[in-house]
């Protein structure tokens, strides 16, 4: 078995954030294929439909890539990271689905923010 390379903190960080990245990414384009089905429920449009394969396949690569940053790094401290998902899926949607940002929705961006902050504290290493 050759040695493996050993991901820092940083880079399992990092890492997660394309995921974040990537999972926004990918909630968009399924949207975009949700619409595009219109009222059809039949399963063959569905896994024909590019815009739908393309944001699975977007959640595909998130979770392998998320893999490699679990490997050398704890899940209590990456996971969390994961909803930043939430806030990068809440202004494409005001951006590009013309949704409305109200208080609420600022308030429930801000928490999730300050958490990640909070825990991105953690020192325990």
């Amino acid at each position: 078995m050759e040695p493996r390379i050993r991901l820092t903190r940083k880079q399992s960080v990092a890492i997660t954030v394309v995921c974040t990245l990537l999972g926004a990414a990918g909630q968009v384009f399924i949207k975009l294929g949700a619409v595009q089905l219109g009222q059809s429920t039949s399963p063959l449009a569905m896994i024909t439909n590019p815009l739908l394969v393309g944001g699975y396949t977007l959640y595909a690569l998130m979770t392998l890539l998320f893999v490699f940053a679990l490997r050398d790094e704890e899940l209590s401290i990456l996971y969390p990271i994961i909803a930043l998902t939430y806030v990068w899926v809440t202004g494409l949607s005001v951006w590009l689905f013309r949704e409305t940002f109200n208080l609420a929705k600022g308030v429930g961006v801000a928490a999730i923010v300050a958490g990640v902050s909070v825990l991105g504290k953690d020192s325990g290493r």
